[in-house]
């Protein structure tokens, strides 16, 4: 039974780091599911194990932070954020700066693969308007929403997992991860800006585009007024996923909204992924060690270094994807090193900007490029991600590590 709880779980790997299995229609949260199950079948780990091994923390901030992120976009949130940002922008070079950190900021506090999704046709439809070359835009974006997200514990799913694993205050995690994100940003828009000569011009456009916008002011208002007490709450503190979830619960007393239109936004795979993806650690952990293997060693070779640890961070966050890399490593780390809860933080979010298969939202604006009938190869995206990974990784080792090169870990 050991060899099959093995080979299933090998497989729910390999399938996550696809992201899909051969000749079947699996995605990922399917294939946490099924795998989770199978486990569960074969005695690896029982039912109430399995249910005690999914973070309630993680789970219920995931979703109150969907349902904040869902009446922002009903709002008219995202849309006027970014056609503010193209209004001032006034240049080709003038909207990649925005584009960059406006994005990149928005990520920082809400999940970055909503506004990947929001982003995204907007600023297709508006070089498409201006006559510009969409890629870099589209590159830019990805980028940006990847390395933004990387400053706050609300940022993207891997951080919100660490912040529930570590006890990581919000604004301590805030003022370490913010330099990261500002210089990963900086480092974007100078790969960009030498890749493609077209954005570098600064001569002003003939018109400013116009877009349709659409707002709903009273639900605009509430929510912005909500959100914002959200994020005081989160620096003054309180925990986490207990505020999120009383802002989504304000956000859903309306007379505007049907409930369908707020839970219809909800990621309802990646809540199911994420549940499937703590039974399958839990599960790895079972087997593990029932084999002998000493979970000790297995931490004292992986934090041995902060090298050590951000590359192997790095490299498994690309195999089987950042969030799954978190999951399996988080038991390695002692609670008490915020050294290594950041370097974990760092290298699976920076991480996703390596290949186009790195983050989602590398796929949502190849897909939406594609519809539009612009090719963005894997080999161009590599030539921006590669050097971008490197470079954000190197920088997050010398700042993170300077000043804890004493911390017990790293000696």
């Amino acid at each position: 039974m050991q060899g099959l709880s093995w080979l299933v779980l090998g497989l729910s790997y390999v399938g996550l780091g696809l992201g899909s299995l051969p000749r079947l229609r699996m995605n990922r949260a399917t294939i946490a599911l099924v795998g989770s199950a199978l486990l569960i079948g074969l005695g690896a780990l029982s039912l109430r194990q399995a249910w005690e091994a999914i973070d309630p923390t993680t789970i219920v901030f995931l979703l109150s932070m969907m349902v904040v992120n869902a009446s922002l976009s009903y709002g008219g949130a995202f849309q006027l954020a970014l056609l503010g940002l193209i209004r001032v922008s006034r240049s080709p070079f003038g909207l990649l700066i925005m584009l960059v950190f406006g994005s990149g900021l928005l990520s920082a506090f809400l999940l970055n693969d909503t506004l990947a999704l929001v982003f995204t046709p907007l600023t297709l439809q508006v070089t498409t308007v201006l006559g510009l070359n969409p890629i870099p835009y589209l590159l830019g974006l990805a980028a940006a929403t990847n390395l933004g997200s990387v400053a706050t514990l609300s940022g993207n799913p891997q951080n919100i997992l660490i912040g529930s694993f570590s006890g990581i205050g919000y604004l301590e995690f805030a003022a370490q991860m913010t330099p990261i994100a500002m210089v990963g940003l900086l480092l974007e828009v100078g790969l960009l800006w030498l890749y493609y000569p077209e954005v570098r011009s600064l001569k002003p456009f003939a018109q400013v585009p116009w877009l349709p916008l659409r707002l709903y002011p009273p639900l605009l208002r509430k929510s912005v007024v909500i959100t914002g007490g959200l994020f005081v709450a989160f620096a003054a503190g309180l925990p986490l996923a207990e505020s999120a979830l009383v802002a989504a619960a304000l956000l859903l007393i309306t007379r505007r909204l049907k409930p369908e239109r707020f839970l219809g936004q909800v990621d309802w795979n990646l809540l199911v992924m994420f549940s499937g993806l703590f039974i399958l650690t839990r599960a790895t952990r079972e087997l593990v060690t029932a084999w002998g293997i000493s979970l000790g060693s297995l931490t004292e070779r992986l934090a041995g270094s902060p090298l050590t640890l951000l590359s192997s961070v790095a490299i498994l966050s690309n195999i089987i994807s950042n969030v799954p890399a978190v999951l399996l490593l988080q038991s390695l780390l002692p609670r008490q090193e915020t050294t290594a809860w950041l370097l974990l933080a760092a290298g699976s979010t920076l991480a996703g900007n390596l290949t186009l298969f790195g983050a989602v939202a590398n796929l949502i604006t190849v897909e939406a490029a594609a519809k539009k009938g612009y090719v963005l190869s894997f080999g161009e995206h590599l030539r921006f991600g590669l050097p971008l990974t490197l470079l954000t990784l190197g920088f997050s080792g010398l700042w993170l590590c300077q000043p804890f090169l004493s911390s017990a870990s790293f000696r």
